[in-house]
Parts: structure tokens; C-alpha cells; sequence
């Protein structure tokens, strides 16, 4: 008669505690390696329930790609938002390149990756072609011509390219890879 009541979390919560575990186990495993099985057991919740928030695995995942693709992009505005950006200073443009950490985004890194390769499934292909366009944009705030703002993009992306697949973490395997990371990450590289 006097069962304890059982405390319900709301739906906004528990929408939050989903993303949180997609966001987990997508980055393990991709979009086309990871099943709604994993993500609703990571998160202590029923396969109806996953589908009456989200409808699909494509539209989780999209929902878990846009926050992902948003914080790298946040980061650039806010430095760019906190003090004049000079185009011709060398400090101002490694303050730009410092202002998106992939080590404490690891997560989020690799959830990016995965949109990128999961190019052949069209609407994440879509989001990913915005997202990109939509960072690009930001970096263009710099002041930068186009040349110079790919050159900063296409460095970040090998960046996290090769964070995403751990080489700083095995330096010394293969000389080549090696020299790649160190002319990548400078000095750096050995705190990663």
C-alpha cells in the first residue's frame, strides 16, 4: 500500500539521456554499424520508446550529427565573437586553430568522421555538405581570402582526421606516419 513512488523523468530529459547515449555509441560504431538495439540498452530505455521520440536510426543520428558539427563551428564564433580578429597575425590565427580541442571532444570528433563517411545515405550527406559550408563560412569571418581559410579548414580536417584514427598515441610505429603527425601537430603532438 505504501510502494514508494517511482520518480519519472520528462521527456526532455530522457530525450537528452538518449542523444547522450547515441552520441556514445555512434561514435563507436557509425551510422551504418551501430543498431538501436546498442543505443537503448547504453541508455536503459525501450525500442518503442527510442522510435517515439526519434521515428528512425536516421533521424537519431542526425539529431546526434547536428550538435556535433554545431559545437566546432560555436567554438570558431566565440573566439572570433571575443576580440578583433587581425588576418595577418600568426597569434590570432593559432587562437582560432586552439579554439576547438578534439581531445575532450573525442565523442563528437568521431561522430563528425562517421557523417562525413556515411556520404552515401543522402540526408546525412546533406546535413554534413551544410555543416561544412556553415564552418567554412565562419572561418571566412576571419578576413581571409578563400585560399587562405581552405588552407586553415583542410589542415584542421587532416587534424582530425588523424586524431580520429589515434596517431599521435603511436608515434614511432611507422616513421612516415610519424613525420606526418609532427609536421601536422607541430609541438604539440607530444601532449596528445
Amino acid at each position: 500500500m505504501n510502494a514508494p513512488s517511482v520518480s519519472r523523468m520528462a521527456v526532455g530529459e530522457r530525450r537528452e539521456q538518449l542523444l547522450d547515449a547515441a552520441t556514445t555509441v555512434f561514435a563507436r560504431g557509425g551510422f551504418h554499424g551501430t543498431s538501436t538495439d546498442s543505443v537503448v540498452l547504453d541508455a536503459g530505455v525501450s525500442q518503442p520508446y527510442l522510435f517515439r521520440i526519434f521515428g528512425t536510426k536516421l533521424e537519431l543520428f542526425l539529431q546526434v550529427l547536428a550538435p556535433a558539427t554545431d559545437r566546432l563551428r560555436l567554438a570558431f564564433e566565440a573566439e572570433l565573437d571575443e576580440r578583433p580578429f587581425d588576418p595577418h597575425s600568426d597569434e590570432d590565427a593559432a587562437r582560432l586553430g586552439a579554439a576547438y580541442n578534439p581531445i575532450t571532444h573525442r565523442d563528437l570528433l568521431q561522430i563528425i568522421m562517421h557523417g562525413c563517411s556515411a556520404g552515401g545515405v543522402d540526408a546525412i550527406a546533406e546535413q554534413s555538405r551544410a555543416s561544412m559550408a556553415d564552418i567554412f563560412w565562419t572561418v571566412r569571418r576571419t578576413g581571409w581570402d578563400v585560399e587562405r581559410c581552405h588552407e586553415f579548414v583542410t589542415h584542421g580536417m587532416l587534424m582530425s582526421v588523424l586524431f580520429s584514427m589515434r596517431a599521435p598515441a603511436h608515434l614511432g610505429e611507422s616513421p612516415e606516419l610519424d613525420a606526418l603527425a609532427e609536421c601536422t601537430f607541430g609541438d604539440a603532438v607530444a601532449l596528445l
